[in-house]
């Protein structure tokens, strides 16, 4: 069995360092109301806050699930920023079993 790398991993590449900041904010929007609610109140103010460089700021305004994962972010966060911010909105809906 060959040995699995960061390079050859079979579900997503590890996140690296230097996409802590963007990581955390997606966190941030998935766990955290107050700071979810501060987010959608002014993104910016938020994204700077968390030290965010504009690089970043533009791919989490724009959404783009695979530019978020090219720049490093988690795609489990990445869906789960996504929804929550969603749901907060109020523009997805559930069917509950």
């Amino acid at each position: 069995m060959a040995a699995v790398t960061p390079e050859s991993s079979a579900h997503y590449r590890f996140p690296p360092a230097a996409a802590y900041r963007l990581n955390r904010c997606l966190f941030a929007l998935k766990s955290d109301d107050a700071f979810r609610a501060r987010y959608v109140a002014d993104p910016e103010g938020a994204m700077r806050a968390l030290g965010l460089d504009e690089a970043d700021q533009a791919a989490l305004r724009g959404g783009d699930r695979d530019d978020l994962v090219a720049r490093g972010a988690h795609p489990y966060l990445v869906f789960m920023a996504d929804l929550r911010l969603r749901m907060d909105r109020g523009t997805t809906t559930f069917e509950y079993f």
